[in-house]
């Protein structure tokens, strides 16, 4: 990404006060004086969850461009550089297109007060107006009915990945108002697909949905009945297939896998997807820092961007299941539930580097780790950088390290080891 592009992005964000403020009137303005290009997209996969987003929106792009369609996608937030978030006809946006957009986008708005997320979604409507895709995949930033990609009209297939508690201070601070500003996605859908979720929120869904039509669930509709070594079977209503496993790790990716594969089941006769070229897109799918294993001077690096208790509980059962117990870069946001996060994976780890965010002014300061680590009797020692994590993880004896505690940190320390 450019210098003219941070320049430009670190601007966007003086435009509203806040950098979270959820409504969609500041947008819709900004979008009419654009011309609303948000009526004009290619046919549009909106997905809202807690957990999973991110890869149920890899495995359904991979299909998508695998049976030699074409894809557009919008993913928050990105691991390295802002570019990752916008992909153009299965590509990342150029550097050189996505400065000129936004500089046209921040033209037109004219010092409008508006949130960070508010205009770059507006610039990435406007490229996705331009691309000419066959598909168009969204990813939502926050929540669901107050978030700026729910301000178009008309969706293909609207999808909800597995709810938990995140975010309370925005959607609410019980599991179900969380699903309710979830659900908020699903209008003007033709069909949805609700993953794997907690037995309350299933029948708060259930029964909230209960006069809707095309609504299929994970377990009625679709479901994982088998996991092999090397594969899974995967049932849609009565039919049962055998999938290639996915590369992604962890026995949630396999549950990931399957909302993609109900999509493709239920899109395969209008659109002409093959089974044989799915079959293969869900093996070869990646998703970079979602316990990501790197191979690094013989040692293993495991990135996992997990920041959440759900994403904790996953990240121990991968830890227990492979019989890891890494010594862990840890840092997080300090709006998350860090006592409870570190007090769920204690069992799998041997010692916590207690690491701020670097570039982050919201993230847990050092002796805060520190001193929840004291409270649980996990052993910590406190760094100042990310050079000092890489020296220590150069200089130990120990073979098998963990970065965790958010996807920021991930971003930042991942490309040390490429």
């Amino acid at each position: 990404m450019s210098s003219n592009t941070n320049k430009l992005l670190d601007e966007l964000l003086k435009l509203h006060p806040k950098y979270i403020d959820l409504s969609l009137e500041r947008l819709r303005k900004l979008l009419k004086k654009l011309g609303d290009p948000h009526l004009d997209l290619p046919k549009t996969i909106h997905i809202a969850g807690t957990n999973g987003k991110g890869s149920v929106q890899s495995f359904i792009r991979n299909i998508i461009i695998t049976n030699g369609y074409s894809c557009d996608a919008y993913i928050s937030p990105h691991l390295s550089k802002f570019n990752e978030r916008i992909i153009l006809n299965n590509k990342e946006v150029s550097s050189k297109k996505l400065n000129s957009t936004l500089e046209f986008v921040k033209k037109i708005n004219n010092n409008q007060p508006i949130t960070f997320f508010e205009i770059t979604t507006a610039a990435a409507f406007v490229l996705f107006q331009r691309s000419l895709s066959d598909f168009l995949i969204l990813e939502t930033g926050l929540g669901g009915r107050l978030d700026a990609t729910n301000i178009i009209p008309k969706k293909l297939c609207s999808i909800i990945t597995p709810i938990s508690h995140d975010h309370q201070e925005f959607l609410g601070n019980t599991i179900i108002k969380i699903t309710k500003e979830k659900l908020g996605i699903i209008k003007n859908s033709d069909f949805v697909l609700i993953g794997k979720q907690k037995v309350e929120v299933e029948n708060f869904i259930r029964n909230k949905l209960l006069k809707r039509k095309n609504i299929y669930f994970f377990g009625r509709d679709f479901n994982i009945t088998n996991i092999k070594n090397k594969k899974f079977e995967f049932q849609y209503k009565k039919k049962k297939r055998n999938i290639n496993k996915p590369k992604l790790n962890g026995t949630h990716q396999i549950e990931n896998a399957s909302i993609a594969l109900a999509f493709f089941e239920i899109m395969k006769k209008n659109i002409g997807f093959s089974f044989k070229k799915t079959n293969i897109a869900i093996k070869e799918t990646v998703w970079p820092g979602r316990l990501e294993i790197i191979n690094f001077n013989n040692k293993k690096i495991i990135l996992d961007g997990s920041h959440n208790i759900e994403g904790a509980f996953k990240l121990k059962e991968f830890l227990k299941m492979k019989k890891f117990k890494p010594h862990v870069v840890f840092g997080m946001l300090n709006n998350k539930d860090i006592y409870n996060f570190l007090k769920i994976i204690k069992s799998e780890i041997k010692y916590i580097l207690a690491l701020k965010i670097p570039n982050e002014n919201n993230a847990f300061e050092t002796n805060i780790i520190a001193n929840k680590c004291e409270s649980l009797s996990i052993n910590c020692e406190e760094i100042k950088n990310i050079n000092m994590a890489i020296n220590y993880i150069n200089n130990s004896n120990d073979k098998i390290f963990l970065i965790t505690g958010s996807l920021y940190l991930v971003g930042k320390i991942r490309r040390n080891f490429l």
